[in-house]
């Protein structure tokens, strides 16, 4: 059974495969603090599709090379938890020198490249000598779909697998398929919300905010509605904080002019108040989308734990990672960006996720397929699907 090191995580491991923030029932700890919890729904999914005995985080915030040695003799590979780190802002560290003096497999689990909304992806050289010193490390890396593949072959990098998110496949159940009950049964929504975004990967940021406005106060005034949040810190005071808190949340969000003009009004602030879910504890999410009929929005992890547990899902999408999560996945999805009217009886078809359904195999497949290729001890079992999808997903 392997002993496996840990680039990256987000989150303390419990019950071997398990993942919370940090000393989670400390909570005025991190209140002040944005954590995506998202990405703890990556590294937990990540856990529950492996085979391992021992667990350790890997450092690369600084180098010491006694105890990069020590660990190289204590374990087997690394595990890069997957995320968005193709992108001109991310910072390394110490992970080139880290990399190079330990030598071990870097196994890459669905990392992502983000787009700007005008002009070509711009790397660091950081982040290109990192990127090739996993790829030089393992048969393949797995990336979560066609345009981050793009982007490591126009680096040389050619041993890409588009492998989606572990997050899907949580459940190892590959079998897995959604069935739309009839509209007139759906009773309980998740709305998965992005209040927070950037213009430099949103267009119209006022288009964007109204959107999400209107689709809030729409599916509230129809449905039991649920919103998700992951990690903002004034959701997060909201749900978790004392009385006091929860005031200065609202207060920061008025004092903020673009939630101010375009997002919160009475409205939404009563929804904010009333339906606002939010936890530090992955298995919480597992839990409250599977009690829902219906999970749609602009979270890609919190859209795909809902896929993962069976339930519809629909995505929103206003970026490169949005659309690129729908298109590996054939997701349902809505451009908030686009001129046409969303409507929910639009999707609701049992053809709009029989696409799903279908990627859903074959992704999964390919998932297995790269973890056989590195010689990765894991729980998918043996790969059904093996040829089309692994010579289309290979770049």
């Amino acid at each position: 059974m392997p002993r496996v090191l840990v680039m990256i995580p987000s989150g303390e491991v419990y019950n071997h495969d398990s993942v919370r923030w940090y000393r989670y029932q400390d909570v005025q700890r991190s209140i002040n603090h944005y954590h995506n919890i998202g990405d703890a729904f990556v590294f937990d999914s990540t856990l529950k599709l492996l085979n391992f005995t021992k667990l350790r985080t890997l450092t690369i915030s600084e180098f010491r090379e006694e105890d990069v040695d020590r660990l190289r003799e204590e374990f087997d590979y690394v595990v890069l938890r997957g995320s968005n780190y193709i992108h001109s802002e991310m910072d390394w560290e110490c992970a080139e020198a880290v990399l190079k003096r330990l030598g071990l497999p870097v196994l890459a689990f669905g990392i992502g490249a983000q787009a700007p909304v005008d002009g070509r992806i711009e790397l660091s050289e950081s982040t290109k000598n990192v990127l090739r010193l996993i790829s030089d490390s393992t048969e393949s890396v797995g990336v979560r779909g066609a345009y981050t593949a793009q982007v490591l072959s126009d680096l040389g990098i050619r041993n890409a697998r588009i492998i989606g998110c572990p997050t899907a496949f949580r459940k190892n159940d590959p079998e897995l398929k959604i069935s739309l009950p009839k509209v007139d049964e759906v009773r309980k929504i998740g709305l998965t919300i992005r209040r927070e975004v950037s213009p430099a990967y949103a267009r119209d940021i006022r288009q964007y905010l109204t959107f999400h406005r209107n689709l809030i106060k729409s599916f509230a005034g129809r449905f039991e509605t649920t919103l998700f949040a992951q990690g903002e810190i004034e959701e997060k005071k909201l749900v978790l904080g004392t009385p006091d808190q929860k005031e200065e949340a609202i207060s920061s969000l008025k004092d903020n002019s673009w939630v101010s003009q375009w997002y919160m009004d009475e409205d939404v602030e009563r929804l904010y108040r009333t339906r606002l879910f939010y936890s530090d504890v992955v298995a919480d999410y597992d839990a409250a989308v599977s009690a829902c009929d219906l999970v749609l929005g602009y979270r890609l992890h919190g859209n795909l734990m809902a896929l993962a547990n069976g339930i519809p899902s629909i995505y929103f999408t206003y970026d490169s990672r949005t659309r690129e999560f729908a298109d590996t996945f054939k997701i349902p999805s809505f451009d908030v960006f686009s001129d046409k009217v969303f409507r929910l009886s639009d999707f609701w078809d049992q053809s709009s996720f029989d696409g799903f359904n279908g990627a859903y195999r074959q992704v999964f497949a390919a998932m297995q397929n790269f973890l056989n290729e590195n010689n990765i001890d894991h729980k998918m079992g043996k790969s059904s699907e093996i040829s089309q999808f692994k010579k289309a997903a290979t770049v």
